[in-house]
């Protein structure tokens, strides 16, 4: 793995769009169809999103997807191949069919910003709409959200226990192939240094890295000749992968033929705790002492921080960072919380809640702040159906990401890996513990 490479495209740039109308459930269109019949459709609504609880042990989660997800509402248009297909396939009779001809969401969307952290009952994106407009999205906001902020989630503890040192994400194949570009983006907000996924280089402007894998060595006649077509073709600088055969001797020819320019070596398999130490010992003995050590082999956030007294420069992290660490999903979920009486313009809004047994929700359209103490530090989520007020002691979260249907929140990716590290920062220390835990902060309704 060399050196971070230079971003292909500036920070926000997004996929090409295409329409995403049909990344839906069959529900969501029935439900409309009958709500047109039932003449409820046009009411307007509050939809929001929150998780009741966290992943098991966490102690705190991570927004990453707002950007993907404001690309992917502006693109849920139905075009005329959508449309025929959803008439050939019976999901809905021709009156929707000529309602979904004119679809586009001409509503609000509030949520936290990217990169921010979030508890239990946050309201973390707040939809506001007809009913029908707004109940077309939930499936498409759920996949995109709880995908990536369970990767993020995940990226966060990984960088928080790297302490400092570069972690790069390579986990492509390990994952859907579109996946893995989300994948990509969610770590990068939440502090990877850089990806080996070039869709995400290219899409999103994420520095991209990578030299040769083992079957680089194993095509040549020996690990010399392999080490010298590297050197040759990419310099000196490079990262040779060490641990094909023989360490020690790998490590030898390696600074044999790139001498104290070498730019790392990577170990990817074995005692990686005990490996490192012995190479870094004998990368100083042969004088490379600038040498630095990467090193793979399925790593997640525990065996990184069982590394952190090694002499390790840079983690790669592959399965275990695109799957979540253990937690694929955020088990985000979108509950109606109001609707208007009528479907009068002017009809107020009466607040509406599930009482299932173990799936409650609370009604009413939230907003959320978060209290400090007198040293900066969070000290608790407050969630209340009264406007927030900002403060010296409290900080309104929810901000506007697309109002009368234009988006307004997009915004660089930089700012947002800038915007994890201030809120990760502000928690109390435990907040980065691996031990299992309660959430960090509590959530306080009023």
């Amino acid at each position: 793995m060399n050196a971070i490479g230079t971003p292909a495209a500036a920070a926000g740039t997004a996929l090409p769009a295409e329409s995403t109308a049909l990344l839906t459930d069959h529900y969501e269109l029935t439900m409309l169809e009958a709500a047109l019949r039932s003449g409820a459709a046009h009411r307007r609504s509050v939809f929001e999103v929150f998780a009741r609880r966290l992943p098991e042990g966490r102690r705190y989660g991570v927004i990453a997807g707002v950007g993907r997800l404001l690309d992917a509402i502006e693109a849920f248009r139905f075009d005329n191949a959508t449309l025929r297909f959803l008439a050939e396939a019976d999901v809905v009779g021709p009156r929707t069919l000529d309602w979904l001809a004119d679809y586009r969401f001409r509503g609000n969307v509030h949520g936290y910003p990217e990169g921010e952290c979030w508890f239990p009952g946050s309201p973390i994106v707040v939809v506001e709409g007809t009913f029908a407009e707004a109940v077309l999205l939930e499936t498409l906001i759920l996949s995109i959200l709880n995908h990536d902020c369970a990767v993020a989630a995940a990226a966060s503890r990984m960088t928080s226990a790297a302490a400092g040192r570069p972690c790069l994400e390579m986990g492509s194949r390990r994952t859907h192939e579109q996946a893995a570009v989300a994948a990509a983006r969610a770590a990068y907000v939440a502090g990877f240094a850089g990806t080996s996924n070039l869709r995400a280089g290219q899409a999103y402007g994420i520095p991209t890295a990578g030299t040769s894998a083992h079957a680089f060595t194993l095509l040549h006649d020996g690990e010399r000749d392999a080490f010298e077509a590297q050197i040759t073709a990419l310099g000196r600088g490079t990262t040779l992968l060490v641990d094909t055969y023989d360490v020690a001797e790998a490590v030898r020819t390696a600074v044999e033929l790139a001498g104290r320019e070498l730019g790392a070596v990577r170990l990817d398999s074995g005692d990686l705790l005990l490996l490192a130490h012995r190479v870094r010992r004998q990368l100083d003995e042969l004088g490379a002492d600038k040498t630095r050590i990467v090193v793979t082999s399925d790593l997640d956030e525990y065996a990184i921080a069982a590394l952190r007294a090694a002499p390790v420069d840079t983690y790669g992290v592959g399965t275990q960072l695109v799957t979540g660490s253990g937690h694929p999903t955020a088990s985000l979920v979108y509950k109606l919380v109001a609707r208007a009486e009528s479907d009068a313009p002017d009809a107020p809004l009466v607040s509406v809640a599930k009482r299932s047994p173990g799936k409650p929700s609370h009604g009413g359209r939230k907003t959320a702040l978060r209290v400090y103490d007198a040293e900066g530090v969070a000290e608790a989520e407050v969630v209340r159906t009264a406007p927030g007020a900002g403060g010296p002691d409290r900080r309104e979260l929810l901000v506007p990401l697309i109002l009368g249907g234009e988006a307004v929140g997009r915004e660089p990716l930089a700012d947002a890996r800038r915007r994890h590290e201030r809120a990760r920062a502000e928690l109390p220390l435990s907040a980065t513990q691996l031990s299992r835990g309660e959430p960090v902060l509590p959530t306080v309704y009023e």
